[in-house]
Parts: C-alpha cells; structure tokens; sequence
C-alpha cells in the first residue's frame, strides 16, 4: 500500500512547485462523505463502544436493502463511520468510502465462496495473490514470516479490507473490542481501514486528501475511480 505520487508542474507565487489537481491526472473528485444515524445511548463514548453498536439499527436494516451491501459488513462501515466522526473529526470520513473499499476489495466479505458471520467473522479466509511484481501486482518480499498471509515467500493482501502485513502491523485496530485485532474480523478490519485512510489523507471532503488516502491502497487511477464510484453510488441511499 503506496501512497499516491503527485507530479510538480508549476511554480506558485512563494516559487514552489504547485502539483496538479487529481482530476488533471485522472482521478475522481472526492465522493460526498456520508454518516450513518447513531445510536444516541453511544454518543461521546465511541472509543468504549463496539463499532457495530454505534449505528441505528433500523437504519442499518433501511440501507442494506437500499443498497444490496450485507447488513453485517454495513455494521463495520457504519460504526467506524461513527467512531472516527467522534475521535477524528477534522478526517469526515463517510461510511459510503469505507463501503466502496469493501466492495472492490472483497465483495463485503464475499469474496468466493466466503461470507460474513454475526460475529463478523469472514470465513473462509480471504486472502490475495503473492504480491511477487507479475503484471498489474507490486512486488513485496515477504515481511512476516508467512504469519499473517500464510506466504513466507511473498507477501499478500488479507481479510475483507485487504491489507498487507505491515500496514495491519502498524495500524491495527481492535474495533469489536474483544481484546485482540483480528484481520478477518470486519470490525476490526473497518475501523483499521478507517485510521488507515485518515492517516493518510486528512480531510477526506477535499478531492486531495480523498484521493491520497485511497491511493494508499492501490495506487491505480482506475482503482481510485472504482472506490469513488461505489461510494457515490452507496451515499443517496442514506443522505439524510
């Protein structure tokens, strides 16, 4: 996961290079960032919430049939949605992101043959082709000892979110609060997806920092423009 490389074309009025906007280069403007109804018992407490408590239950229900996304994916969305609106707030991350990353990724957890249980664990496990540098893949010598990625060759993208052993080792979240990160967990996997994303692009409003933090998954025009498609797709489903 690489972040975007901005090109320097011009010079500003204090002489240094000013980069072009994304659309220059063909990315999308950033979708409309959308947040789910909340629980209000929860609000101010996040941080001591299961993420899959923090959306209105109704409304979850309302939007998994508006947009065909499993209820128990749109759980994780929605309630890391919620956490990082609380903990975050200068990042204005949407859930409707967050759902367009799962739908490239995985399928929301149904990659294959895999589904997403009430617990949110996806079984079975996903996970991505060695990342050994053949065409359209980067090329990443293994980084864990096989332990994350069962490859000790190469390493590969895991769980519904797809992240690559030492993005999951830097910013693993704990987003069901059981004690224990859990890549195949979608919690956990959201809310880590989440501080991922705000991490590396600020506000997430700006077609700026939206692009950068979903580049950091992949570092593709076209990926970038698949996510923000979805995401716009998912947001009047829910607009309130």
């Amino acid at each position: 996961m690489i972040g975007v490389v901005v090109l320097a074309r011009s010079c500003g009025a204090d002489g240094e290079p000013e980069p072009p906007h994304p659309a220059e280069l063909g990315y999308p403007p950033a979708p409309q960032q959308i947040l789910p109804e909340a629980v209000p018992q929860h609000a101010g407490n996040a941080e001591n919430t299961p993420v899959a408590e923090l959306p209105d239950s109704q409304w979850v229900a309302e939007t998994a049939e508006a947009t065909s996304i499993p209820q128990r994916a749109l759980e994780a969305y929605a309630g890391a949605a919620l956490h990082i609106a609380e903990t975050q707030p200068e990042c204005r991350l949407g859930w409707n992101t967050l759902a367009g990353i799962g739908q490239v990724e995985s399928v929301h957890g149904h990659f294959g043959d895999s589904t997403v249980t009430e617990e949110g664990v996806v079984a079975p496990e996903i996970i991505g082709v060695p990342l050994d540098g053949s065409e359209g893949v980067m090329e990443i010598p293994d980084t864990d000892g096989g332990e994350l990625d069962g490859d000790d060759q190469w390493d590969r993208a895991v769980g519904p979110m797809q992240f690559i052993p030492t993005t999951w080792e830097r910013y693993a979240q704990d987003g069901n609060l059981d004690g224990e990160a859990d890549i195949h967990q979608y919690d956990d996997a959201a809310l880590t997806a989440a501080v991922y994303l705000c991490d590396r692009g600020d506000d997430l409003t700006t077609d700026e920092g939206w692009n950068a933090a979903v580049t950091a998954y992949n570092q593709s025009v076209e990926y970038a423009n698949q996510v923000a498609d979805y995401a716009q797709r998912y947001a009047p489903a829910t607009e309130n």
